[in-house]
């Protein structure tokens, strides 16, 4: 039986920004996990001028799923075309295309179009795809519109850090320790109870439960993508109340000067919320100071636990 038609849908709106700005944001990858609710991941795989492939990781109804799409990026048209080189069950295939169009100087719409078949034209799976394009679309143009619109405030609320050891050991160690985090909360003080699942491998989910130095505990939820041994990225989906957005991730490198292992974040903070946490004194420094504070002792003590583990066994 020969393959039906794929279905095309649209969705769009309006951004009080002008189409250059939004055009770069969605151009670069790198922004996709700060801006967009559903993506955890995305990593480069291949770049030649305008075109792309890139690997992404991003949750989908719930469900966390990755594949590979190639882009093609149209600067003087404004337009980024995008089609899905493996795509997850139930896709059998995505491709789409983003247009902005500059309203005014200072006004742009978006138009978000997909084109999706489903495996075996399977409607249970076409439904599925249906439900999971329609609610992504819908939280990405709201999440960009915003992100965009909020940017000279956002830039104040939102920063990075990285934490490094030097190892006397192996990359490989260190990437395992961290990898094999469902081991946590017999390898570290501060994790309580730690529950990992792994349906796809190199995909995982990490929820635990982590206590400060108060003695209370607080629960997280994260979603982790381990690549190769050289990085495992992660989105934070369950949030302290002072944070509008946590992701980051662990790199391990051997290089001439030694075995390094790192731990990076960046921070989108949750403005009305700090006098409630912090008191009516404090502000966005003193918020940017006491969560750098929280995350860097958490992730200095994973390191410091890494490193004895990776130097014990060389």
């Amino acid at each position: 039986m020969p393959a039906s038609e794929p279905k095309e849908v649209e969705h769009e709106i309006t951004i009080s920004a002008p189409a250059s700005e939004v055009y770069r944001l969605i151009a670069d990858v790198a922004n996709w996990p700060r801006i967009f609710p559903p993506t955890i991941y995305v990593d480069h795989l291949e770049r030649s001028g305008n075109e792309e492939l890139i690997g992404i990781w991003a949750t989908a109804n719930g469900e966390a799923k990755n594949w590979t799409s190639r882009r093609t990026l149209d600067p003087e048209g404004l337009r980024i075309t995008f089609r899905q080189q493996v795509s997850a069950p139930p896709v059998a295939s995505m491709g789409g295309t983003w247009i902005i169009e500059p309203l005014d100087a200072r006004t742009s719409r978006v138009r978000l179009l997909h084109h999706y078949t489903a495996v075996d034209d399977d409607p249970a799976g076409l439904a599925w795809i249906d439900e999971a394009v329609d609610r992504n679309s819908r939280s990405e143009l709201a999440a960009l519109r915003t992100n965009v619109e909020l940017a000279t405030v956002a830039e104040e609320l939102t920063f990075s850090f990285e934490d490094t050891v030097k190892v006397d050991g192996s990359a490989k160690d260190l990437y395992d320790f961290v990898n094999e985090a469902g081991l946590w909360s017999e390898r570290l003080p501060h994790v309580a109870t730690v529950r990992l699942t792994e349906d796809t491998p190199g995909l995982q989910t990490l929820e635990m439960d982590t206590r400060a130095k108060d003695g209370s505990t607080h629960t997280t939820k994260s979603y982790r993508v381990c690549l190769e041994g050289r990085r495992i990225a992660y989105k934070q989906t369950t949030l302290p109340a002072l944070m509008n957005l946590h992701t980051g991730y662990w790199t391990f490198r051997e290089t001439d000067e030694g075995t390094f292992a790192s731990s990076q974040h960046t921070v989108v903070l949750r403005p009305e919320n700090i006098e409630k946490i912090l008191g009516p004194e404090a502000g966005v420094a003193e918020a940017r100071a006491y969560v750098q504070g929280a995350l860097s002792t958490n992730s200095r003590a994973t390191l410091n636990h890494a490193k004895a583990y990776a130097e014990a066994r060389r």
